[in-house]
């Protein structure tokens, strides 16, 4: 008698060790779960978190003309602000054009080495303009959003001279999305009353055209 009572509690034991490892065991398994879903939404935010230029003063909550900002990169000051939203669309890719700013920059003295291959002066005009560019082909294409800028006064740059060197040109992978700025040094800033725009074509992966260049003109 006093066996069989033995037994029945080795049994009742051993029942309770299983539950307490199962239920461990889905414990461990939910933490695991929420551990990746909160690794998984890091990368989210990740995606969406705005970086600030190296070179250039954060201009994020500069929207008043005549405000002024200053970081350890210098001074900023907001001549002309357009906020515009406008999406055009060449061919596969839809570009919207967020805002355009005109701006006067004093760069730090640490930063001045950077702007002398622009230019000499060690203060000067600059406009930025804000895009995002969207791919909504199922194919790899090449294109840069700014190619050209020309402004009322005369005044012409190209991709090249683009300053916030944030890597907007190129290629864009199928269903790919880039945002960033696009940023000139302007010499002539004497009664500009608009800027135009011109893109470039988009090209496929053969290195072949495939839609034309748009012109987009923004007043100022």
């Amino acid at each position: 008698m006093k066996r069989l009572s033995y037994i029945l509690i080795s049994l009742l034991v051993l029942t309770g060790c299983s539950a307490a490892n199962k239920a461990e065991n889905q414990a461990t398994e939910d933490q695991v779960n929420i551990i990746d879903q909160t690794e998984k939404s890091d990368q989210t935010v990740k995606k969406d978190v705005y970086v600030p230029n190296p070179q250039i003063t954060d201009d994020i909550n500069l929207v008043k003309v005549g405000e002024t900002v200053i970081d350890d990169k210098g001074e900023l000051i907001l001549k002309s602000y357009k906020n515009i939203n406008k999406t055009v669309k060449i061919g596969a890719v839809e570009m919207i054009v967020k805002e355009v700013k005109v701006m006067h920059f004093v760069p730090d003295y640490s930063m001045i080495d950077f702007f002398h291959a622009y230019t000499h002066e060690e203060e000067f005009d600059f406009v930025k303009v804000g895009v995002a560019v969207k791919n909504t082909s199922n194919e790899d294409v090449k294109f840069t959003p700014v190619a050209f800028v020309k402004t009322s006064s005369g005044e012409h740059k190209t991709w090249e001279e683009d300053i916030y060197l944030e890597e907007l040109n190129g290629e864009i992978q199928r269903n790919g999305v880039r945002k960033g700025n696009m940023g000139f040094i302007l010499e002539n800033m004497d009664d500009i009353k608009s800027i135009e725009i011109l893109t470039s074509d988009v090209v496929n992966n053969k290195d072949v055209s495939v839609e034309k260049a748009k012109n987009i003109t923004i007043d100022l």
